[in-house]
């Protein structure tokens, strides 16, 4: 039965010969009177939700019309009844919800009912990508030893899981080795639209949204989907079919203008605008971005900086709907018939293209110039405290000698060159780095800067430059596509040779599954104290999240992990220093990009 309660379910023309039903959104704002083209897309896409799920119970006209008439600025005192799509698990928070559908199978046995009565109203998918370790790495075979050990680990876990996709029709998994949730999300299982067929009505559309239970739900907001992290239980009432209460919530809208410089990364754009969506305190906010300098970043870019949400606080970045998630949709392999819908459902809702500045009304506006963007990394401790890369080594003489209440490492300054000496002859100063990882979905999900990386380890290696062999090195993929485009490029051998092979498809160091340091190494760090550093293109730094015995830990691009595994320090000034020695040369880093303008990102 479809709920019409407002009469705005209309058709829409997907193509020549093919129409569909949507719950139209221009149709609401005649039948109400309100400028529901001026609020943001992504309230718009919640109040799409509201509508078509109207049924006078749980979910009432009231709640359609509190949501058509969101006001820039208002008391947030009214909560949304919100009905997802769909649900997306990792594995450690997803066995859990899956114990529980198994439990109340349980139930209805004893009590006499049909036990695949019990079965998920949306679709759940659990994605098997937190439980992989670095235990090998700088092998041939790392990638199959450290599955191996994984299985082994989990084997109970893995075959409960097993047993739930067997048993539930709606209740899907992606098994170990395959990536990461959020980029398995954006490249595969994400939509774009969903299709109900009606027995009366016939097939009626509706746009894909969903929660998850990773903090990073958020990278598929870069495809134009409203979605983000919630709890367990929240989590378990969407795949009854429940609504998902939330608190109306402000919108900040983020014009980007301009364009990226030349050798600038979405790494570099992402940490800037972690700092500065930090200082603009929009916790619990949605944050939508705008403007021509939106329009002009590829959609990998855009899922970098949503993926990065809770690093900046808000509850969603989104972007909206265009050409370019068009583009995408098309080369990841979904089927004509869905892109058409797709594009088709976006243009009638009239959702589609980037909002120029004036066209929204948001509670508040934040504005960026791309083109002031610079090298930066984020550390040694938060996420949001960026330093341009020259200066990362004054950076960390300062807080070497900072007391902690300073977020300092509280030392004696005369100590930051000291040299100590493990057991096993390996020589170790504060500020070496001691792991070195490009993982996580945050940066794995963007061919350009993975490409980048390729192409520096490629000078490197034709340099003669190397990776100590101490150093941690590892590359965990956020999907198979990362292997296949970096083999096609012929870019991969030259990552194994300092070290960077593919070592397993997961989370990994970003989780805090780096693996363990050699024994020899622990015990020389925690007998003398030694502030030792970790540089990952990850997401998250917190101090002993990495490893226990690593204090400073740095997020990066993957092509400046690279950089800085061969220069071995974060006491080593990238922008006037040699990376390292070969040859009798002086390599730099900007060998391969060409040194870029120092601008001031202010």
């Amino acid at each position: 039965m479809v709920n019409n309660s407002f009469n705005t379910l209309k058709d829409f023309r997907i193509s020549d010969a093919k129409k569909g039903k949507f719950h139209s959104l221009p149709a609401l704002e005649k039948k109400l009177g309100v400028s529901i083209a001026r609020l943001p897309i992504s309230i718009r896409i919640v109040l799409e939700s509201v509508l078509r799920n109207c049924d006078g119970k749980k979910i009432t006209e009231q709640h359609v019309r509190q949501l058509a008439n969101w006001k820039p600025v208002d008391e947030r005192v009214d909560e949304i009844p919100f009905v997802v799509a769909r649900v997306v698990l990792q594995d450690f928070t997803g066995v859990p919800l899956l114990a529980d559908l198994a439990a109340m199978r349980n139930v209805a046995t004893k009590m006499g009912m049909n036990p695949k009565n019990i079965e998920p109203l949306v679709p759940v998918d659990l994605v098997v990508d937190h439980s992989v370790q670095i235990d090998h790495f700088r092998e041939k075979n790392a990638l199959d030893l450290n599955m191996k050990i994984e299985f082994t680990r989990n084997n109970e876990r893995y075959q409960f899981m097993k047993w739930g996709m067997q048993a539930f029709d709606t209740f899907g998994v992606v098994p170990p080795g395959f990536g990461i949730v959020h980029q398995v999300n954006l490249e595969y299982l994400a939509r774009g639209v969903h299709k109900l067929t009606d027995a009366k009505k016939g097939d009626i559309y509706y746009p894909d949204t969903l929660v998850g239970t990773d903090s990073h739900t958020t990278m598929i907001n870069g495809i134009g989907v409203v979605g983000w992290c919630v709890g367990g239980i929240e989590a378990e009432a969407g795949m009854l079919g429940q609504p998902v209460y939330f608190l109306t919530p402000d919108v900040v809208g983020v014009n980007l203008t301009g364009q990226l410089r030349e050798g600038l990364t979405a790494t570099d754009l992402v940490l800037t605008i972690t700092e500065m969506l930090r200082k603009e305190k929009v916790v619990g906010k949605f944050v939508e971005f705008f403007g021509e300098g939106t329009a002009s970043l590829s959609l990998t870019d855009r899922a970098t900086i949503a993926n990065m949400a809770p690093e900046y606080g808000a509850t969603m970045g989104f972007f909206p709907v265009d050409q370019a998630t068009i583009d995408y949709f098309k080369g990841t392999g979904r089927s004509k018939a869905e892109i058409n819908a797709f594009e088709a459902y976006f243009k009638a809702q009239k959702l589609f293209g980037i909002p120029q500045s004036g066209d929204i009304d948001y509670t508040h506006v934040v504005a960026l110039d791309l083109g002031s963007i610079v090298p930066s990394l984020a550390g040694p401790k938060r996420p949001q405290d960026r330093i341009e890369i020259g200066n990362v080594k004054t950076n960390f003489a300062e807080l070497f000698a900072k007391p902690a209440a300073e977020d300092g490492f509280n030392k004696k300054p005369e100590d930051l060159y000291a040299v100590f000496e493990t057991s096993d002859g390996v020589k170790v100063r504060n500020g070496d780095i001691l792991i070195a990882a490009i993982t996580s979905c945050t940066n794995t999900s963007n061919p350009s800067v993975m490409l980048a990386a390729g192409l520096l380890a490629k000078k490197a290696v034709e340099a003669g430059l190397k990776v100590a062999p101490h150093i941690k090195t590892s590359l965990a993929p956020g999907s198979r596509v990362v292997t296949e485009y970096l083999k096609a490029a012929g870019l991969l051998p030259y990552l194994e040779k300092l070290g960077f092979g593919v070592m397993a498809y997961g989370c990994t160091t970003c989780i805090g599954n780096a693996g363990d340091l050699t024994p020899a190494m622990n015990e020389a760090i925690s007998k003398n104290d030694i502030v030792a550093s970790a540089v990952l293109s990850g997401n998250r730094n917190f101090e002993a999240r990495i490893h226990p015995n690593i204090r400073s830990n740095f997020l990066a691009s993957p092509p400046l992990v690279v950089a800085y595994a061969i220069a071995g320090s974060m006491t080593r000034d990238l922008m006037t220093e040699p990376v390292g020695q070969a040859r009798a040369a002086r390599t730099s880093i900007w060998a391969t990009f060409g040194p870029p303008a120092r601008k001031s990102a202010s």
